[in-house]
């Protein structure tokens, strides 16, 4: 049997004493499963401090927390002026305000009694780097 470009093979038979050859099916077309990576995987660090920033942000109190420090003007914002656009008290808010900050997502200043909150520069943005295509 020989091979024909684009066919798997011929066959031949033998039929009242001549010889004939029969194409067979076509060979499929070669294509790959996957696509090769085109840029480099998350380490296991990088996915495990990912996943916990991820975590912090989806709970909706703590994702609109977020959103009410980035909306104020200079960007930052005293506990006090969180618990009543919240709708909780001090202790809850000041709770999600940690995983906030534990999470690498807020930055927390003492400033006498009061803890005043800023977004980590860069934080959101890396987190939407890591979320985009590349």
């Amino acid at each position: 049997m020989s091979s024909i470009p684009g066919y798997i093979d011929t066959c031949q038979s033998v039929h009242n004493g001549q010889v004939t050859s029969a194409l067979t099916v076509p060979a499929p077309a070669v294509e790959t499963c996957c696509t090769p990576l085109t840029s480099e995987a998350l380490s296991i660090e990088d996915a495990q401090r990912f996943a916990q920033l991820l975590k912090a942000v989806a709970e909706p109190t703590r994702l609109r927390l977020v959103s009410l420090i980035a909306a104020q003007e200079n960007k930052e914002a005293c506990v006090c002026d969180l618990t009543e656009p919240i709708g909780l008290g001090q202790p809850t808010v000041s709770h999600h305000l940690k995983i906030l900050v534990d999470a690498g997502i807020l930055h927390r200043e003492k400033r006498g009694v009061w803890a005043y909150y800023s977004i980590v520069p860069g934080a959101l943005e890396r987190a939407a780097a890591v979320l985009s295509p590349r």
